[in-house]
């Protein structure tokens, strides 16, 4: 059975992610800092006729995150995808004449080095099975700086860089990287079936090769 493993689970995309990749027979691997809380949507999940686990890490703790997503694969198989979207904190939305040297090297760590640390944990399973697929998510400021949300807009653009280059390097071994930019707060895009048309677009990143970024709406119309 092919196995998600979501960093930065929650009740909300994360939750629309599950379901809609356990509709097509995955199991999932939910990961982020509370395990309480994961363990309550594990459980829905779990009532809803789908197999979930839940594990708690912080990405900002390499070896917890790595032994997370260990566990996730002995425990349910092999990460046939890996979604890295964890949330960013307020402190990273700060602007940039109060950035500090420590708050941009945080910032990097949750995206950039969290990223390479849980893609490093899993690929080397997809590339011996010849697929898999590893999916970004990021806000606007991945693709245009913005003066009042300095850490995303130092943090994301590496992130960005990182997953750009997997996905020229991987092509031909039949893994696939892309970038899903969702500019702005869900709720406010007005989309037809809210976040299930998300997870509709993430399943279809995953399903699909395609270019490494795609725009969930265009730039201009979202608000971050």
């Amino acid at each position: 059975m092919p196995v998600i493993a979501i960093i930065g689970a929650g009740p909300g995309l994360g939750a629309a992610v599950a379901r809609r990749f356990g509709r097509e027979g995955f199991s999932i691997a939910l990961i982020s800092r509370n395990q309480s809380k994961l363990d309550v949507m594990a459980a829905k999940l779990e009532d809803g006729g789908l197999t979930a686990r839940g594990y708690a890490a912080d990405v900002l703790v390499p070896a917890a995150l790595e032994d997370a997503l260990t566990r996730a694969a002995a425990e349910l198989g092999p990460i046939t995808t890996l979604q890295y979207s964890p949330l960013p904190s307020r402190d990273y939305l700060k602007p940039v004449l109060d950035m500090t040297p420590e708050l941009a090297l945080e910032a990097l760590s949750f995206s950039a080095l969290g990223l390479i640390h849980a893609v490093r944990t899993v690929l080397p399973a997809m590339r011996q099975a010849g697929d898999g697929s590893v999916i970004l998510i990021n806000g606007g400021t991945s693709v245009k700086a913005r003066a009042d949300f300095a850490g995303t807009s130092v943090a994301f653009p590496a992130e960005s860089a990182y997953g750009e280059m997997l996905h020229d390097a991987l092509e031909v071994e039949g893994v696939r990287v892309a970038q899903l930019v969702i500019p702005g707060g869900i709720p406010k895009l007005q989309l037809a079936n809210g976040i299930d048309d998300v997870a509709d677009r993430i399943w279809g990143l995953h399903a699909a090769t395609g270019p490494f970024r795609t725009m969930l709406i265009p730039l201009e119309d979202g608000r971050e």
